[in-house]
């Protein structure tokens, strides 16, 4: 498993503004924004269900990691994303310490244990709501 994710009641649009919110409260900006189903749609022409990626970077942690692994940029910003399935929003986001392991470097493990306890609050905050 390389993903955390909840279910929530509230509308997709809802949950990406929610989503935000609490990345910023856990001290993360987000540089990308990507709708999957516009793109999709724009240089595919195919429909495809609502969905987000945002990528979300805690700066300060950022700096700690790229201090100790000058390549753990290749998996920076971490992906939290938004979707529709079965008419319900879910919100998931990626497990550092799975992403961060396969690069053997022990001195990332703590660092991506503190992402991770951020991350997973973001998606337990919202999906309480």
């Amino acid at each position: 498993m390389y993903g955390y994710n909840k279910q929530t009641n509230a509308s997709f649009e809802e949950t990406i503004e929610k989503t935000k919110e609490e990345l910023q409260k856990e001290g993360f900006g987000v540089l990308t924004e990507i709708d999957v189903k516009a793109t999709f749609k724009k240089k595919l022409g195919v429909e495809f269900d609502k969905y987000i990626i945002l990528g979300a970077c805690n700066p300060p942690f950022a700096y700690k990691a790229l201090q100790v692994e000058k390549e753990i940029g290749l998996m920076l910003p971490c992906n939290v994303i938004v979707y529709e399935q079965e008419g319900k929003t879910v919100v998931s986001t990626i497990l550092p310490t799975v992403a961060m392991s396969m690069v053997g470097n022990e001195n990332l493990k703590a660092i991506a244990e503190e992402i991770e306890e951020k991350l997973k609050r973001v998606v337990d905050n919202i999906s309480e709501n």
